[in-house]
């Protein structure tokens, strides 16, 4: 399925990549967060940590992907059936965040170092769930959001008094196609019905009717 043509029109997901460890009766729980956007991707970062971690007994994997969250995967990598990827892909699918959105594009990597001290199965369930929340608690976030690129024709005389209009009242102007004759004026705003109709109707005022917006494309942006 195509990102642009998803039901979701925003979602959050991991500014930078980040590491965080906690022990737990002796065992080392080192959390690897890292943004991704394909399975391949979380694959090559699972296979890097199994390299750089090759004395670790168990590198328990999550990952969710895409605005709809259609793939989700988890691997308990030699753990009890049950007791690590799932609860990790637990953390990362429930977890609350402050604008309502939900978390997807993410990869979680829990490398266990064993201390020696049997946890059981509820401990490890515990211990890899908190091993990702903390380490998303220790993460700095963003949203994306799609974008609905509109055109606006104008004459080359009006075309930068548009422009100004338009970024004055707080839109994301792209850049202006000029042509021989005219010019286009590509306007950015997050794919929903109302901000078309609030678009439709200052482009209506702007023009005094005489504007005609034509839908184009859309694109997912980073909202930093």
């Amino acid at each position: 399925m195509n990102t642009n043509d998803s039901v979701a029109t925003s979602y959050t997901t991991l500014l930078e990549d980040s590491v965080h460890e906690l022990e737990i009766k002796r065992s080392r729980f080192i959390s690897y967060l890292y943004r991704v956007d394909s399975e391949s991707a979380a694959r090559e970062h699972i296979a890097a940590l199994r390299k750089t971690h090759f004395d670790a007994r168990h590198h328990c994997t999550a990952f969710i992907l895409g605005p709809d969250r259609m793939t989700q995967r988890s691997n308990d990598d030699g753990e009890p059936s049950g007791t690590a990827g799932v609860p990790m892909l637990d953390a990362l699918a429930k977890r609350e965040l402050p604008d309502h959105s939900h978390l997807s594009d993410v990869l979680a990597v829990v490398v266990r170092y064993f201390g020696g001290i049997k946890l059981g199965a509820g401990g490890l369930v515990r211990a890899y769930s908190e091993a990702v929340s903390t380490a998303l608690d220790q993460a700095t976030l963003l949203r994306r959001e799609r974008l609905r690129i509109f055109a606006l024709p104008a004459t080359h005389a009006l075309a930068a008094r548009y422009e100004n209009e338009l970024r004055a009242a707080g839109y994301q102007v792209e850049p202006t196609q000029w042509l021989a004759e005219s010019a286009l004026i590509h306007i950015g705003i997050a794919d929903t019905p109302d901000a078309s109709d609030q678009l439709h109707n200052h482009v209506a005022t702007l023009t005094s009717g005489a504007g005609e917006l034509r839908a184009t494309t859309t694109r997912w942006v980073d909202l930093i």
